[in-house]
């Protein structure tokens, strides 16, 4: 059970990188990085108490995470393909 701690301490570089990165890119790969995490200790929790239930809800989340992570770079993109072409 101590893996799930350690998982969970190793969250704090990306989140510092989530909210202090130097760029927009940063942010957005610290928040990636943070749902990979998540993703990790959901699917090790339920490999250790052995509950299969939420091995769905890691794969919902999973989908989630990387949908929304593609429609953030695509809006970002065209904006600043717009501010470009001004």
């Amino acid at each position: 059970m101590y893996i799930v701690w350690i998982l969970m301490a190793f969250l704090l570089p990306y989140l510092i990188l989530a909210i202090k990165g130097p760029s927009t890119w940063d942010r957005l790969l610290g928040m990636y990085l943070i749902s990979v995490k998540i993703i990790l200790i959901i699917t090790v929790y339920a490999s250790l108490r052995g509950v299969s239930w939420l091995l769905d809800y890691a794969i919902i989340y999973t989908l989630s995470g990387f949908v929304g992570t593609v429609f953030i770079v695509f809006f970002w993109s065209n904006r600043q393909r717009k501010r470009r072409d001004k």
